[in-house]
């Protein structure tokens, strides 16, 4: 197995520094640590070569334990749930991927989610276990995610976010807000919120801005532009929510809608629209713009 498998499995994989014990081989470290798997499962991952060492090799089932040892594991879901959406390849080449992630699909494995998630996917539609996500969306968000596809050139285009070298412009559907004038900027500082899956605006030195303006008046509900300078997780939804316009069919925000089964005909009205940058390998102008509408 050729060694650029470990940046690949790296990606991937989940990742543990072996505690410090007293086992014998690692197998005997991993069914003590991870109590609710059983023997057999790891006997049965190992085997698959789905246990890696640091190096992204496969481990042997007598591989001595030592402290700190760096193994890769990739998590699996027994029995996953199919999400029942299709993603769509807008642009591959050497260098990059640009896909339109449907609602209700996760860009990446968490929780209960592994196999079915865009990255996923795109490993097997395209056969490139190198693929690595840019940049993240929201489950509920549909739009544009872009992906490295060469481990040669991904810096530089990790680069361009941090930076602030690439514009990101979303689409939203929420009620309207007359007595507001528009376009206008919101900033706040944005933390860890209640339940911990959510943020919440809090005291303090701004740490998020978005640009917001009108695009379309329906009635009570109007369509509006999203510009996010900065990225925080959950930005634009509490943005919108402190702006006193809650994304139309948010689960979060205002509040956490519980025990809610996904609504396939009713997904949270925010869309990753579009993306420009300029193109750090080959200098060119990149523009994408996502095939996905939002619908009153």
């Amino acid at each position: 197995m050729p060694t650029t498998t470990f940046s690949a499995a790296q990606n991937q994989a989940s990742t543990l520094y072996l505690p410090p014990g007293s086992w014998l081989t690692v197998l005997d470290c991993l069914c003590e640590h991870f109590s609710a798997i059983g023997r057999e499962q790891w006997l049965d991952r190992i085997a698959r070569g789905r246990v890696l060492d640091g190096q992204g090799q496969p481990i042997s089932l007598d591989l001595p334990y030592k402290e700190g040892l760096r193994i890769h594991y990739f998590r699996e879901v027994p029995d996953e749930k199919p999400i029942p959406v299709v993603e769509t390849i807008l642009y591959a080449d050497e260098h990059l991927v640009v896909a339109d992630k449907p609602h209700f699909l996760p860009v990446t494995p968490a929780g209960e989610y592994v196999e079915q998630t865009l990255l996923r996917r795109l490993i097997r539609r395209l056969d490139n276990p190198h693929l690595v996500p840019l940049h993240r969306i929201d489950r509920h968000t549909a739009g544009l995610v872009i992906f490295s596809a060469d481990p040669q050139t991904r810096s530089a285009y990790q680069s361009l976010f941090p930076t602030r070298q690439i514009d990101k412009y979303y689409e939203a559907i929420a009620p309207a807000l007359p007595d507001l004038s528009f376009p206008l900027v919101h900033k706040s500082r944005l933390v860890d919120g209640e339940p911990f899956f959510r943020m919440q605006e809090g005291p303090g030195v701004s740490n998020t801005e978005t640009a917001v303006e009108v695009r379309e008046k329906n009635g009570d509900l109007w369509r509006y532009g999203l510009f996010p300078v900065t990225g925080k997780k959950h930005q634009l939804r509490v943005h919108m929510t402190a702006l006193g316009a809650s994304i139309c069919n948010d689960p979060f925000y205002p509040d956490v809608l519980k025990d809610v089964e996904d609504d396939y005909a009713n997904p949270l009205k925010l869309l990753a629209q579009g993306l420009r940058f300029i193109d750090p390998v080959t200098g060119e102008q990149r523009e994408f713009r996502s095939q996905i509408s939002l619908h009153w």
